[in-house]
């Protein structure tokens, strides 16, 4: 299976949440990562006091475990577009990042793995979501 990792998924993993660990080693073909998510990532360890030690951790997490980053490029832009549009006329609101973080999963037909429940929202991607 393709994943797709929300933010809150690699904080999980980060922490060694056995469920999180166990699904990613035991049913990811491919993990990949939206730049989204690496934003909010980013913005959370400046935000914190061991700005440094969460970088390495997190750098060596996308090496070791040869993660892909999905980088927004006209296709996701189209896609969010698609999303966007979706949730406008159905009148569901969800936090912006998250509709980005939707169309990267879209754009590469992935299977996002998350905690948020708003993404339930969304019938045109495929997700896991976690208790």
């Amino acid at each position: 299976m393709r994943v797709v990792l929300d933010t809150n998924i690699y904080v999980d993993f980060a922490r060694g949440r056995p469920d999180v660990v166990d699904l990613l080693a035991v049913e990811s073909t491919e993990i990949l990562l939206p730049a989204i998510v690496m934003g909010e990532l980013f913005y959370g360890f400046i935000k914190g006091s061991r700005t440094r030690y969460n970088e390495e951790k997190f750098h060596h997490f996308v090496t070791t475990l040869d993660i892909s980053i999905i980088h927004v490029n006209e296709d996701v832009a189209r896609k969010y577009a698609i999303i966007f549009s979706f949730l406008t006329n159905n009148g569901t609101r969800i936090p912006i990042n998250d509709a980005w973080i939707a169309a990267c999963c879209m754009s590469v037909g992935g299977t996002l793995l998350t905690r948020d429940r708003h993404f339930e929202q969304l019938g045109q991607i495929d997700k896991i979501i976690l208790p």
